[in-house]
């Protein structure tokens, strides 16, 4: 059974700095597409974030340039750096992960629809 464990939400200054990471079990998910998505109070879930392999990753243009997303195959862990967090970042972070996907070229808004696994949620609040 698979699951998924995201860890180091919290909060922060506006400008500041946050890594968080989903800690994959129960499967080897080197041949997996993994994302990360937010949902914030009152708004639809986001795709922000996708890797599959070392090579393809994609970004939504809200975080393009400021998160970064990367993965420690022998920690079996996906990581999302944030750096230069601004207050519409707040939301509750979310890592999910779909064996049936072997590629991402983009972040399309109904990508959340394909993943069959998800984790349970980090907050992150980004205050002024």
């Amino acid at each position: 059974q698979v699951q998924l464990a995201e860890s180091g939400g919290g909060s922060v200054q506006a400008g500041g700095s946050l890594r968080l990471s989903c800690e994959v079990s129960g499967y080897l998910y080197g041949h997996s597409l993994v994302g990360w998505f937010r949902q914030a109070p009152g708004k639809e879930r986001e795709g922000i974030a996708g890797i599959f392999g070392d090579v393809d990753v994609a970004y939504a243009d809200s975080v393009k340039g400021r998160f970064t997303i990367s993965q420690d195959n022998d920690r079996n862990t996906i990581y999302l750096q944030m750096n230069s967090l601004k207050p519409e970042d707040t939301a509750t972070y979310y890592c999910a992960l779909e064996g049936d996907i072997h590629a991402i070229a983009s972040i399309p808004p109904n990508l959340g629809d394909l993943f069959g696994n998800w984790g349970q949620g980090t907050q992150v609040t980004v205050t002024l």
